[in-house]
């Protein structure tokens, strides 16, 4: 019998850690190689880990609600034949800070401790747990033990996540000033160190002047709504408190302006009905409207590169690929922003089944980490919901996002070569949501000019 280490796979560039929500597999169960072990959760996407072998779960190295890292073993699977595979535990807790520093400076630390003026670790003096991100966050920032203990948490059994600590980071009106303890090895850390021997520091006479922190207008304290007997209280889904983040800092981030036109899809309209049913019993894929709408916007973004940007502090980073993200709707009602990667390499057939396989995933609650990272671009159809037009927010940190409204019939006056009339034509509004910081109203107007104009100029025989 031979030992398999089941490790945490790596989920995309900026994914580096995990938190376990859920076993689907006992200690004792077998279990079948691409079988679904556990279910993991990172702050994009919930998705499963796959056993890479056939055999039999014998070890679990890690809890629900544990943060674990990628590459970290989570569990031992005994498989047929010879060998051992060693396994690893888990990796232990960071170090405190006084026994981080290089030797010579530790064993100072060690006699500064003696005298009672040591660092305290980031560890909860009230049995509290904190993840290893957020204590390094903790630590980062200068956040002592004290002040680590009174940050309410939205985790379970009141953990403080890292939505938690940044919002406390954002509310806090001025950094305490560091004690001084911890100046004493703030210091020793900066300045090399010659002799070991250290005699007791004593107190500093007088703390180093602060520069003055500049006045911040506190946020308003949230008022309790009253709740009467009848009132039903619901919990916040993990996701929903994701998204309700990412909202607010996108708004409070980016300027947003909104340019609207309407579109006449007649063409389009007709020729998806004169072909659809031929494409489906061919190529057994649906024929939405979706993937025609990315192809005009993917064209619209190669005549306008500035609005395949993003911003960084002062400066401006233009994207060389375009990666289009469609906003689907997840099982819970939430939606999930799925990325076409390269989109101006795909033609239309290519585009169809890219779009339908990352739909079809995202309602099904497949989607991995890497197919919701890299967009430059948004777009979402408001239209599937009835809306004719909507305003969407930015997906930070793009420029803009386009909401597709609901196609309609619609009265409409056509210019023909015996004069204008009146016709029934098939009719949607484009809304687009730029940031005014650094895509001016000529700019936002021209582009959704644009995919008006590639879609108004739909060729009625094209083959797919």
């Amino acid at each position: 019998m031979a030992k398999f280490e089941l490790k945490l796979p790596k989920m995309g560039e900026s994914v580096a850690e995990a938190t376990i929500t859920s076993w689907l597999k006992d200690v004792g169960d077998t279990i079948e190689a691409d079988e679904a072990v556990l279910e993991i959760a990172t702050d994009k996407v919930d998705s499963e880990v796959p056993s890479e072998v056939d055999g039999v779960l014998v070890e679990k190295l890690f809890e629900v609600d544990d943060v674990v890292q990628v590459g970290q073993t989570i569990a031992v699977i005994e498989t047929e034949g010879g060998g051992t595979v060693e396994v690893k535990a888990p990796a232990a807790a960071p170090e405190p800070v006084v026994e981080a520093v290089a030797p010579k400076v530790a064993e100072v630390a060690q006699t500064v401790v003696a005298a009672k003026t040591s660092v305290e670790p980031v560890v909860s003096t009230e049995d509290r747990f904190y993840s290893p991100l957020v204590k390094n966050i903790a630590k980062q920032e200068g956040i002592s033990q004290a002040e680590l203990d009174t940050i309410p948490g939205t985790g379970k059994d009141n953990r403080v996540t890292k939505n938690d600590i940044k919002a406390y980071l954002e509310s806090r009106s001025s950094a305490p000033s560091p004690a001084p303890a911890a100046q004493t090895v703030e210091a020793l850390k900066a300045e090399p160190v010659t002799a070991p021997k250290v005699e007791t520091p004593a107190a500093p006479t007088k703390a180093p002047e602060q520069p003055k922190a500049e006045k911040q207008v506190e946020k308003p304290k949230e008022k309790p709504i009253a709740v009467s007997g009848g009132d039903e209280i619901i919990e916040m889904s993990r996701m929903g408190k994701l998204i309700s983040k990412y909202m607010i800092d996108s708004v409070q981030t980016s300027a947003h302006v909104q340019s609207f036109i309407e579109a006449d899809v007649t063409n389009i309209w007709n020729w998806r009905k004169k072909v659809k049913d031929g494409f489906m019993k061919r190529e057994g894929e649906n024929l939405t409207f979706t993937p025609i709408f990315m192809e005009a916007i993917t064209k619209a973004l190669k005549d306008f590169p500035m609005m395949n940007i993003s911003v960084q502090g002062d400066k401006i980073i233009k994207k060389k690929a375009i990666n289009v993200g469609m906003a689907a709707a997840l099982p819970d009602g939430n939606l999930i922003v799925p990325v076409i990667k390269n989109a101006d390499q795909l033609n239309l057939f290519g585009m169809v089944k890219r779009v339908n396989d990352l739909a079809n995933r995202a309602r099904l609650g497949k989607l991995d980490p890497d197919d919701i990272q890299g967009g430059t671009y948004t777009v979402t159809n408001v239209g599937t919901f009835g809306s004719i037009m909507g305003t969407p927010i930015i997906n930070q940190p793009q420029v803009g996002i386009l909401a597709l409204g609901a196609i309609r019939k619609a009265p409409a006056v056509i210019e023909g070569p015996e004069g204008d009339y009146i016709g029934i034509r098939y009719k949607m509004y484009l809304s687009h949501s730029y940031d005014h910081r650094v895509v001016n109203g000529a700019l936002g107007g021209q582009f959704v000019k644009a995919v008006k104009d590639y879609l108004e100029g739909w060729d009625s025989d094209r083959e797919i």
